[in-house]
């Protein structure tokens, strides 16, 4: 017989809501992680599966897990563009300036890859602008380097106001 943490990272992709109640029924332990350290809830993120994520979340689910290589479900959200995901991921407490093992952060990822509309939802819940990548990189200056104008803009916007408040 399989062993039944085999099932959740599957029915996660899928978004088999259905199976994974089952599965958490059966006792399976819901941060299993595979061999390259995928969890289901990092899966169901990275598939844009919101309604199996929320399960995952509510029943348990270690929202700041990262795989192999540090990254987490959030990161995994910015990096796709999936807006809905990144919101329910942060709303239920993930942590937006985690650094994967290259220092990378989701902020990062949305910057670097034009999600723009999760590199401002980060940006309006505190994710932090003046973190380094190993290479010495900020979120800006991947944004700049990969020719998304608009987000060096929020980016630069941001860090202003940020700056303003601060200012006695």
């Amino acid at each position: 017989m399989e062993n039944i943490e085999q099932l959740i990272i599957p029915a996660a992709r899928k978004g088999d809501t259905e199976v994974l109640k089952e599965l958490m029924l059966r006792e399976a332990n819901i941060n299993f992680q595979d061999d390259k350290g995928y969890t289901a809830l990092i899966i169901a993120c990275y598939n844009n599966q919101l309604e199996a994520a929320a399960y995952l979340i509510a029943s348990g689910a270690d929202l700041n897990l990262g795989d192999l290589g540090g990254n987490t479900a959030l990161m995994g959200a910015a990096f796709k563009g999936y807006t809905d995901i990144a919101k329910l991921l942060i709303e239920s407490g993930a942590d937006i300036n985690l650094q994967h093992g290259n220092g990378g952060t989701a902020l990062m990822f949305a910057a670097m890859f034009g999600r723009n509309e999760v590199l401002k939802l980060l940006l309006e819940h505190g994710a932090k602008t003046g973190l380094q990548d190993i290479r010495g990189q900020h979120a800006l200056d991947l944004a700049i380097l990969q020719g998304n104008e608009a987000g060096a803009e929020l980016l630069e916007l941001y860090s202003k106001n940020v700056n303003l408040a601060k200012a006695p």
